[in-house]
């Protein structure tokens, strides 16, 4: 059977916002791809609301972090209440504000489709769009690439791509078809009815909970930049009632004790069942996996859609490099970084879900969920030419400061370090002398930039970065002269000595170089 010629270098399966992201990281990159959603319309809910604030850095990353905060919320308080009665309000993120190091400092409320709208409009910037009503009906690969054929109204069309990522969702068809294990449980007595509603007669500053009713608990949180709240509330194992419109009415007279709170226009409403499983791989041959179709669990701690746009984040730039002409190895190191990840946030859900129960149904939010501690410090791309004097290791996430220019003017290391480039730090220098080569060989690659702490006359001295503040050597912790390579996804490659430019030099290399 004669093979459809190569249509696209990456066919992009599922446009939430896992699928979204990858899209723009592919965007920005120059790399061909399509990216496909079966559902005939945009998704009109929430089934996730919060940002944490390594997404936040995604974001920032990609240039959208202002539109996406001018939709969202940070220190939305709870208030509990027994029945009418206001029982108290509770910040869960009190205490935790902006630093240097870190410019994001707590989860972000937003509706799951505010991020999908912003992410989309940046593609379509781009030049690119979502092919909706097109579903993956049948996938063959061999050592060149994949075969998709796809099903849109009554036509069927092949595809054929070098690489095909799946981002269809928990349900995933692709998990399915290729057959990746996944395994895990079923919690059959933790089910919640959820959707987006309109409710009149409560405010919009408070995420309203009603914690301990005997039937189960029940929570009302506004989402911000909308009309709508989000409904959710526990409910019994036994029995199938529909999530309707008049169940979730009755259920709020029900908990709330109130007759005066009425629901109207829903976008959305769902049965959700607690499934807590993850696969045994991210990869098999040129097909892989991000998102929920590679891991599900329990809310707790709004981990998923944030998990998803890293497992994204994390391939997008091997992907990029790998079609560019790099070592194809690299995309090994897409299940080798993400699954432990993975694995790490079914702990931390499933364990916050438990304590929720034990708690008598009251939230509580470990510092882990804002996933600013995610590190690839085992990782065969984590480098560190001993002795360093930084005490960060390769693998941690770099983190932000501001600096000054030349000429005074202010901006942050995040600012250095968007785009779809590897970024040299000299931290610690007194002039770019020995880096201008290094440079030039990789200037499609790589960014240099050199920090001073103070302000030196040389006549290199025009492009020399000033820690007039000290936080960069605050945030680095280190005193002594230093370079570092930050990945294209934040995260710190390799760090040395300022004399190890060779050693720099091989570590890049060993990365961009050809099959």
């Amino acid at each position: 059977m004669k093979l459809p010629s190569l249509t696209v270098s990456v066919l992009i399966i599922g446009a939430g916002p896992t699928g979204l992201t990858l899209a723009c990281d592919l965007a920005r990159r120059n790399v061909d791809f399509r990216i496909i959603d079966k559902a005939p319309a945009y998704f009109a809910g929430s089934r996730g609301k919060g940002l944490q604030p390594r997404s936040l850095e995604v974001f920032d990353d990609l240039g959208i972090v202002e539109r996406i905060l001018s939709h969202g919320r940070f220190h939305l308080p709870f208030r509990a209440y027994e029945g009418v009665t206001i029982l108290g309000d509770r910040d869960l993120h009190e205490g935790r504000h902006p630093t240097p190091d870190a410019p994001y400092a707590s989860t972000l409320i937003i509706a799951q489709w505010r991020v999908e709208e912003t992410l989309r409009q940046l593609l379509t910037d781009a030049g690119s769009h979502v092919e909706l009503g097109t579903e993956l009906i049948g996938i063959e690969q061999d050592e060149d690439g994949v075969t998709a054929t796809l099903q849109k109204e009554n036509a069927q069309e092949q595809v054929r791509c070098k690489y095909l990522v799946a981002a269809d969702g928990g349900r995933s068809f692709v998990r399915k078809f290729m057959k990746f294990g996944f395994e895990g449980e079923t919690w059959e007595d933790a089910r919640m009815f959820v959707g987006d509603v309109r409710v009149d007669g409560l405010d919009r500053d408070h995420w309203h909970t009603w914690p301990n009713h005997p039937n189960g608990w029940l929570a009302l949180c506004p989402l911000p930049s909308t009309e709508s709240f989000q409904f959710q509330a526990a409910i019994s194992s036994q029995g199938e009632e529909e999530a309707s419109l008049e169940t979730f009415q009755r259920l709020v007279c029900e908990r709330t004790g109130r007759s005066d709170l009425e629901l109207y226009d829903p976008t959305w409403l769902s049965l959700y069942r607690v499934n807590i499983r993850m696969v045994d791989g991210y990869r098999i041959g040129r097909v892989f996996l991000s998102g929920d179709a590679a891991h599900v669990h329990t809310p707790a701690g709004g981990q998923g859609m944030n998990t998803g746009i890293q497992d994204s984040y994390n391939l997008g730039w091997k992907l990029g490099l790998a079609l560019g002409g790099a070592n194809a190895a690299l995309l090994d190191t897409y299940e080798e970084e993400r699954l432990p990840v993975a694995a790490s946030v079914l702990g931390i859900t499933t364990r916050l879900s438990r304590e929720f129960a034990a708690n008598k149904n009251q939230l509580s939010r470990d510092p882990a969920t804002l996933q600013l501690g995610i590190n690839y410090r085992d990782s065969s791309l984590s480098n560190r030419e001993c002795p360093s004097p930084l005490s960060l290791e390769a693998g941690d996430r770099a983190p932000d400061a501001p600096l000054s220019d030349a000429r005074g003017g202010r901006l942050r290391l995040f600012d250095l370090f968007r785009g779809p480039w590897f970024t040299l730090l000299d931290i610690g220098a007194t002039g770019i002398e020995g880096l201008n080569g290094f440079g030039e060989r990789y200037r499609e690659n790589l960014r240099i930039y050199s920090i001073a702490g103070e302000r030196v006359q040389t006549r290199d001295s025009q492009g020399i970065l000033v820690d007039d503040e000290g936080h960069v050597s605050r945030a680095y912790r280190g005193k002594e002269r230093v370079l570092v390579i930050i990945r294209p996804d934040g995260y710190i490659g390799w760090l040395g000595e300022a004399g190890a430019i060779g050693s720099a030099e091989s570590y890049l290399r060993g990365i961009l170089k050809e099959n």
